[in-house]
């Protein structure tokens, strides 16, 4: 099993992706793989709402000018996945809101493909607006038919510069125990996809039709 987190932030080595890291410390000791993308800080233009991807329907985007279609494939062949921002003016940075809002539709063109990954989101914020940052990412994943676990409390880290989020203690913790519900959580859901033919999400809804509820 792997997971990719995405990292919103353009501080390389920042806050965010130390919290990142903090999560991936349990994931990893389950002998889950990891990678770790940069999104903050590199071109990424937003979504041109030209519908080409539910005409390919082959998950990729039809703006070729950027890095996006491999971040695509790079969630397609995940089993978990982690989007990181930190809080700008109260909601996600700019790459991370293109990166969504293209994401989102492609998958869903493909045929709504995110379902049944794992997701969690993860949030670093210097003093308010992490719960709507927050809201945010768990309405994308949430919306996309992933699964999103819980923690201690919200998956948020305080600090302002570089390193000052290790003053944030319960923020540390908050992260230590969310990636041990990510690990739980992506073994729970591969041992349930085994148990349907072909691990399709089709035959899993198939059990539980409104007649059967």
């Amino acid at each position: 099993m792997k997971i990719v987190a995405f990292n919103g932030s353009p501080r390389k080595g920042g806050n965010t992706e130390q919290l990142i890291e903090e999560v991936f410390k349990p994931i990893r000791k389950a002998g889950i793989e990891t990678e770790l993308i940069q999104l903050g800080g590199q071109p990424l233009r937003g979504c041109t709402s030209c519908y080409a991807c539910f005409k390919t329907k082959d998950g990729q985007c039809a703006v070729k000018t950027d890095n996006m279609n491999t971040y695509i494939r790079k969630a397609q062949e995940a089993d978990g996945i982690i989007l990181a921002s930190p809080t700008y003016y109260g909601s996600v940075s700019a790459e991370m809101k293109a990166f969504m809002d293209r994401l989102g539709l492609t998958t869903i063109g493909q045929g709504r493909t995110l379902t049944h990954k794992v997701g969690a989101a993860v949030i670093s914020v210097r003093r308010g607006g992490a719960v709507t940052v927050f809201d945010e990412l768990n309405r994308f994943m949430l919306g996309s038919g992933m699964i999103v676990p819980g923690s201690t409390y919200w998956n948020f880290g305080i600090g302002e510069m570089p390193r000052d989020i290790h003053n944030d203690t319960e923020g540390l913790n908050n992260m230590k125990d969310l990636g041990i519900q990510i690990a739980w959580l992506m073994e729970a859901v591969q041992n349930a996809k085994a148990r349907y033919k072909n691990n399709d999400r089709r035959n899993s809804y198939s059990r539980y039709t409104s007649t059967e509820i």
